[in-house]
C-alpha cells in the first residue's frame, strides 16, 4: 500500500499562490472600480483587466481543481472537526469561485459582446438569457465576492492558527513543496 503524500508538489503550490495573488488584486481592482466615472481615464482600461485576469484565473482554477481530483490531496492535519471544516471551507471556496467567474462572465457578455483577454484571444458571448441579465448577475458578482473574501479570511487564520497555536506544519506545508 502505498504511504499518502504528507506535502504539496510545485504545481498546487505555484497555482495556490498565485491564485491568491490574482483573487486578492481582482477584489481590490472591483472595489475601485465601481467608482469610476466615465470621465476617468481607467473607465475602460479597469474593467478589461479585471476581466481578463478574471478568465485567467477561471483557466486556472479549472486546471487546478482537475490536477487535485487526479493527484489527490496529502494527509490533512488537525482534529477530525477541523479536519472536516477544512474540506468544506475548500469546497466552498470552489464552489464560490466558479460562481463569481459565471456571474463575471454573465455581466460582461449580456450585450452578445465577447471578452477580450489582452487581446491574446476572446471568450465569445453568448448573450441575454434573463431581462436585467447585466444587473442581476452584477449583485450576485458583488455579494459573492464579499462573501468569498470572508472565507479566504477564514482560511488565512485557520492556516495561522494551526502553525502558531498548534505548531503543525500546515502552512509550512504552503510555502515548500513535498520532498521526493
Amino acid at each position: 500500500m502505498q504511504k499518502k503524500s504528507t506535502g504539496w508538489g510545485w504545481p498546487l503550490l505555484l497555482t495556490h499562490w498565485l491564485s491568491a495573488v490574482a483573487l486578492i488584486g481582482l477584489f481590490a481592482l472591483g472595489w475601485w472600480m465601481v467608482d469610476l466615472t466615465y470621465y476617468s481615464d481607467w473607465y475602460k482600461t479597469a474593467p478589461h483587466i479585471h476581466k481578463s485576469v478574471g478568465i485567467l484565473l477561471a483557466l486556472l482554477t479549472l486546471a487546478r481543481i482537475g490536477w487535485r481530483i487526479s493527484r489527490g490531496r496529502p494527509e490533512a492535519i488537525g482534529k477530525a472537526w477541523e479536519i472536516r471544516l477544512s474540506h468544506f471551507v475548500h469546497i466552498l471556496i470552489y464552489l464560490l469561485l466558479i460562481t463569481i467567474f459565471t456571474s463575471g462572465y454573465l455581466i460582461s457578455t449580456a450585450d452578445g459582446s465577447a471578452i477580450d483577454v489582452f487581446n491574446w484571444f476572446s471568450v465569445p458571448g453568448l448573450g441575454e438569457f434573463v431581462e436585467n441579465q447585466e444587473d442581476l448577475a452584477g449583485e450576485f458578482h458583488e455579494y459573492l465576492a464579499y462573501g468569498l473574501m470572508g472565507l479566504v479570511l477564514l482560511h488565512t487564520a485557520g492556516a495561522l492558527k494551526h502553525h502558531f497555536l498548534d505548531k503543525d506544519k500546515t502552512l509550512i506545508r504552503m510555502l515548500k513543496p513535498k520532498e521526493r
